[in-house]
């Protein structure tokens, strides 16, 4: 009977997949056969659709019968088809540029309703068109600094490293290049980004609501796409700019089945600074360069392979011996495979190394030289089964291997060497996840999925285990066990749930909410104002646990004047665990007792963004507003000054702003002119100062009492200009050409913006022994203040792009 019913019930879906065809393919650029990432693909019948994944690849499945399949991409001529499907049918299609081109900014590419329609939510995507359109640092194009005029995206400064999104740190950041994990997302100290505009296709930052298929990050997931290259004709493009030039070459390796691109930067300052002055003549340096390159071939309709490698490094020498420099290396080997229409899948294997080292001394006998290092070994496969129109399934799993080099170290003393080198780290980090994007109705839509995932710490090591002592006060050694090859260290393992849901109250607006939980099994150890290109990174022990936050989201989604207008207003609450700081005082830098001098507690940060963007027009451009706060929890910091158990009192973080304004506009003047701005103001950021001092013979002695981040910096405000000419004409050949010339200013009103305020006292007072051989006080000593600036001028630039 049992049999009988279980049959009755299965029958219904067996009848039914056998009136059902599928109908799959890939969309993709008419002009250089690059794969367009969400172009639309609608069934004019049924009023839904699919879109496209980020290999350009859909599939839907539908009843027999006869459909028109409309093609849709912003910026692109829509296409429509006419089927019969009685059968699975393969539909390629190549989709070509609008003559009269669109000049405004485009924040997506992906459907002109998509912010109101997807599930997705706290998710911005930027493409280059966008990109290009910002004025920026030496006005030069930047995916870095673009992001950080998005809500919930800021940074602490000039000259800091990286980006903080929704109250995080920048190591709470997952980077991503063509899927290999980047560690350092900055070139000179964060003026410039790794990422070479000209190599790049698409930026997709996650906020909150991360699917499943990403994991090992507590704040964000930065997910960038490069170009697969031209498979139609060679391209020759580049730039010569005030700080560096740029040069890429692309095209096919066999038309429309092989295509390569290799892109290449390098920056000059220090070259002009020669002409004019001696101050690098005695080896000094400061200059970066990186090489980006991608090839792609397409062995038959089911199977596609793609290679892909990047290599950057920053080099800042005082002199010939003295100096600092870092760098990038990642190599990527993608496969995408289809099984049948319905099921795509993709493998990837990774090698991703970021290294940084200086080095000091004034002769070859008396030198220090350091260096430090993180290698990441991943295979990742994917995979993504299209149920019908209304389901899409994704699975996969995830497995890296790190070994972390905290410092290799060696000092030169009078000719003596001395080795202070700290034994190398070795870590297994796996995962499993899996996901389904369902739409239960035209108008609700949910995606839900699982991930879970472990970290094994793996020997050799010593693990310490720790005695108790007053919270803030280093953690004395009670007993060390030495762990042998491959044994564990310390294994930890969670289930991190993931939610979205999207309910549309109208065609033009909608109500999401999400609800995501990460966790992040390595530390980027910094005590410094900001993060910089030597801090080291940090995998968890028995001692520092993995960090785990949870967040939730909701907002309201509505868009006027058919999409001309999008606005969005969310709210987000994010708690996490495990987090870290430090002693006062702590010892960070070569330190085999590291875990003594870490503290951890908990953490919260919540705020509110407001976005409104205009899409068409002479006039397009977007406003963004957050007021947000983000705060630790932990013991021994901030405690009562007569505290006797120092339980510690909520403190800002060093990156919490609670007001970041952001206002970007490009007005067309002409056909081929553009006047573009951009202005911030953001809160002074937290940082900590004595609450009182105390004089002994004559030096200041600051008093703290364990407060932290109790002070901030003023206000941080800028304006920046640029003007854009655009050149296109026809070669005799043909060919359609293009160049631009690009004038900017950078901190239009020289604003002269804090980073950090220092203190001192005056040199000159009087040496009170020499007065009073009683050695009483003389009167006070003096002290004064003043402020750092990284950038303390106006900076014009030009830059000339050019496309052949």
């Amino acid at each position: 009977m049992k049999k009988i019913l279980l049959l009755a019930l299965c029958l219904p879906f067996f009848l039914a997949a056998q009136d059902k065809y599928t109908i799959n393919g890939y969309v993709k650029d008419a002009a250089n056969g690059e794969a367009l990432i969400g172009a639309t693909v609608l069934i004019t019948e049924l009023g839904t659709g699919n879109i496209t994944n980020v290999y350009g690849f859909y599939s839907i499945t539908l009843p027999a019968g006869d459909y028109t399949v409309e093609f849709r991409y912003l910026g692109f001529v829509t296409q429509k088809q006419s089927i019969s499907l009685n059968e699975n049918t393969r539909l390629d299609i190549e989709l070509g540029e609008e003559q009269t081109a669109l000049q405004e900014v485009v924040v997506t590419a992906r459907p002109e309703d998509e912010n109101v329609s997807s599930t997705e939510m706290s998710v911005a995507e930027l493409d280059i068109k966008t990109i290009s359109k910002i004025p920026v640092f030496a006005g030069e194009v930047d995916i870095i600094k673009s992001i950080q005029l998005l809500p919930g995206v800021s940074s602490v400064g000039e000259g800091a490293s990286g980006f903080n999104v929704r109250g995080g740190g920048v190591g709470q950041n997952l980077i991503l290049l063509d899927e290999a994990p980047v560690y350092q997302s900055s070139h000179l100290f964060g003026f410039f980004s790794v990422f070479n505009p000209d190599a790049v296709k698409d930026v997709k930052l996650y906020k909150g609501g991360i699917p499943s298929r990403y994991g090992g990050r507590l704040s964000s997931i930065l997910d960038v796409r490069m170009k697969e290259g031209n498979s139609k004709e060679l391209d020759v493009s580049g730039g010569i700019g005030t700080v560096f030039s740029r040069l890429t070459v692309e095209g096919p390796i066999k038309k429309d089945k092989a295509s390569f691109i290799i892109a290449g930067r390098r920056s000059y300052a220090d070259i002009p600074i020669r002409l004019f002055t001696d101050l690098l003549n005695d080896g000094a340096a400061l200059f970066f360069y990186d090489l980006t390159a991608k090839a792609n071939y397409n062995i038959d309709e089911k199977n596609k392979v793609f290679v892909s490698g990047y290599f950057g490094r920053d080099v800042f020498k005082f002199d010939e011996l003295q100096g600092f420099n870092w760098g990038n290396q990642t190599a990527s080997v993608r496969w995408n495979h289809l099984f049948n229409d319905r099921f795509f899948s993709n493998f990837t294997a990774f090698y991703s190394n970021y290294d940084y080292a200086f080095e000091v001394g004034n002769t070859d006998e008396d030198q220090f030289d350091w260096n430090s290092k993180v290698q990441t070994i991943n295979f990742k496969p994917q995979f993504s089964y299209f149920l019908d129109q209304r389901n899409e399934l994704t699975f996969g799993g995830e497995l890296l291997y790190y070994t972390f080099f905290p410092a290799n170290a060696v000092g030169f003393t009078s000719g003596n060497r001395i080795d202070l080198s700290l034994e190398k780290k070795n870590a297994l980090e796996t995962s499993l996840y899996i996901s389904n994007n369902q739409k239960l109705t035209d108008d609700l839509s949910i995606e839900y999925g699982l991930r879970y995932s472990n970290f094994n710490h793996l020997g050799p090591a010593n693990q310490y285990t720790f005695g108790d002592t007053l919270a803030g006060e280093r953690k004395p050694v009670i007993d060390t066990t030495r762990i042998g090859n491959n044994e564990s260290v310390a294994f930890y393992q969670n289930l991190e749930p993931r939610f979205s849901v999207r309910y549309k109250l109208s065609k033009s607006s909608s109500v999401k909410f999400s609800y995501n939980r990460m966790n992040q099994y390595i530390h980027l150890i910094s005590n410094t104002v900001a993060a910089t290109p030597i801090d080291v990174w940090q995998p968890s022990t028995n001692n520092i646990r993995p960090q785990q936050g949870d967040q939730i989201a909701l907002g309201y989604f509505k868009n006027f004047k058919n999409n001309e207008f999008e606005t969005s207003v969310e709210a987000y609450y994010k708690r996490t665990r495990n987090q870290v700081d430090y002693i006062d005082g702590a010892d960070l830098f070569i330190n085999d007792l590291l875990e003594a001098d870490v503290l951890s507690g908990k953490g919260r940060a919540y705020g509110l963004e407001f976005y409104v963007k205009k899409n068409a027009g002479d006039l397009t451009g977007w406003i963004s507003y957050t007021l947000s706060r983000s705060e630790l929890l932990i013991d021994g910091i901030n405690y009562l000054p007569n505290s006797t158990d120092r339980a510690g009192r909520w403190y800002p973080t060093r990156f919490d702003q609670t007001h970041n304004l952001k206002v970007v506009g490009n007005y067309k003047i002409k056909e081929r002119k553009n006047l573009s701005a951009t202005f911030s103001y953001i809160t002074g950021t937290p940082t900590t100062y004595a609450i009182d001092r105390i004089s002994v013979a004559g030096h200041v002695i600051p008093i703290n009492n364990g407060s932290r981040n109790n002070f901030r910096i003023p206000d941080y405000h800028r304006l920046d200009v640029s003007y854009t000419i655009d050149y296109n004409w026809v070669s005799k050949k043909g060919k359609a050409r293009s160049s631009s010339l690009v004038l900017s200013v950078y901190n239009l009103y020289n604003r002269k913006n804090a980073f950090a305020i220092n203190f001192t006292q005056e040199d000159d007072r009087v040496n009170y022994r020499q007065l009073n051989n009683l050695n009483l006080p003389t009167g006070p000593v003096n002290t004064s203040a003043f402020e750092t600036s990284i950038l303390f001028f106006v900076l014009p630039s030009v830059t000339y792009n050019f496309k052949f």
